[in-house]
């Protein structure tokens, strides 16, 4: 009897302990600094690897291999057009074009880093997240900026694609 009590306690707690590795975060971070000696928007994305290759195959097609050694320039280049895509600023009520500059691998996130130039005051900013959320509806875009020395947050999800930073 008492062999049956500890095989039993001894799965139920494998049972506990294995369900919290299974639940997975759907998170990306979006860091957005300005830079006024540069007049420039300085932003940084951390986006897990597996659900931007994920992405990229619902939406287009195609299956990619991003952050792995057969990684193309056309895999990087959907990356780019997928996040350009679903990833805006408006500074003072106008929509910018945002330039893509490079991404790196960190485990399993991919960094991507972008610029906005020639800003030369900011008096709000519009932020518009969709990307992951039509992988996941349970994808959260946190947006965090430092503007003139002023930090503020932003938790975009499906039920909320935008935000104002003032």
């Amino acid at each position: 009897m008492k062999k049956n009590t500890f095989y039993t306690l001894i799965a139920i707690i494998f049972l506990t302990l294995s369900s919290f590795g299974i639940h997975k975060f759907y998170v990306s971070i979006y860091q957005i600094n300005y830079v006024s000696e540069k007049k420039m928007l300085q932003i940084t994305s951390r986006l897990f690897v597996d659900d931007v290759n994920s992405v990229l195959y619902k939406k287009f097609g195609k299956k990619t291999f991003l952050g792995e050694k057969n990684e193309s320039q056309e895999d990087v280049n959907l990356m780019k057009k997928y996040i350009l895509d679903n990833f805006s600023l408006k500074v003072n009520g106008q929509l910018k074009p945002i330039n893509y500059l490079s991404k790196e691998m960190e485990g399993n996130v991919i960094i991507c880093y972008y610029n906005i130039k020639d800003i030369s005051k900011i008096k709000s900013l519009e932020v518009k997240n969709s990307a992951l959320i039509e992988l996941n509806s349970e994808q959260q875009n946190i947006i965090q900026s430092t503007i003139y020395g002023e930090k503020q947050s932003l938790l975009l999800t499906e039920g909320t694609l935008s935000g104002m930073l003032k």
